[in-house]
């Protein structure tokens, strides 16, 4: 078997049998790569493992690739940095598990991608650093994870303008069909996409604001990649937020 070592975040997890599971990562080494976990899930194996294989968790890793397997296995994992307060607080983990199945579902290339990666692992440890402007951060995450999968406005915004979700452009005049941002939510994503992650909590957000934008990023995404139209987590994340 061929062995190496890499970086990952935890995407999902599926149970395979009594006391294994299968682990989707996000990884710095592959893109999206599956691994089979055996024995996480029985008293006597290693129980402990399975704390590292929650919705964004980070970890670092030596894996194990066969020809003959289409899975990849872990020799050895462990956590990537340690999390001080995402476990802990409800607000931080609901959001992980939005983060996780957005990007569970939008993530598919087996390629190595080095921005996206580096831009979801940094993200992981801001939001667990973050004090203030948490109730924010998803929508600034689905902002700038646009950028990162090539969805980023092909122009510069203009005061009033409107957001063409079909041609991907802002507009000084409203388009006629129905794909279309509003001017507050234009507004919004420009924003958010020149706001360093630190300074979230200058961004005064009421919860219809915040619904209001998290649908039209989710209707801009749905528009491209159709995964994202199944989001299950959005219905608790608007609860909290």
């Amino acid at each position: 078997m061929k062995t190496y070592k890499g970086r990952g975040i935890v995407l999902h997890t599926l149970k395979y049998g009594d006391s294994s599971m299968v682990v989707y990562l996000l990884t710095d080494v592959g893109g999206r790569r599956s691994y089979m976990v055996q024995g996480v899930r029985s008293r006597s194996g290693r129980g402990s493992k399975l704390a590292l294989f929650q919705p964004v968790f980070p970890v670092e890793f030596e894996g194990l690739e066969s020809p003959r397997q289409e899975m990849h296995r872990f020799r050895e994992v462990r956590a990537g940095f340690a999390l001080q307060s995402l476990p802990f607080d409800v607000r931080k983990s609901t959001m992980a598990l939005f983060m996780a199945e957005v990007l569970y579902r939008l993530v598919r290339e087996c390629e190595p991608n080095e921005p996206l990666f580096t831009f979801v692992w940094n993200s992981v440890g801001a939001l667990d650093a973050m004090r203030e402007g948490v109730a924010n951060f998803h929508l600034w995450f689905l902002a700038n994870l646009s950028r990162l999968l090539g969805y980023r406005p092909g122009n510069d915004y203009t005061p009033g303008a409107w957001f063409d979700i079909r041609e991907g452009e802002y507009a000084s005049v409203r388009p006629s069909h129905p794909g279309v941002m509003s001017q507050e939510c234009a507004r919004l994503l420009d924003e958010l996409l020149h706001c360093d992650v630190r300074r979230l909590g200058t961004i005064p957000l009421n919860r219809a604001q915040r619904s209001d934008f998290l649908n039209a990023m989710l209707v801009y995404f749905g528009y491209h990649l159709d995964a994202i139209s199944a989001v299950q987590s959005v219905r608790i994340l608007k609860e909290v937020f």
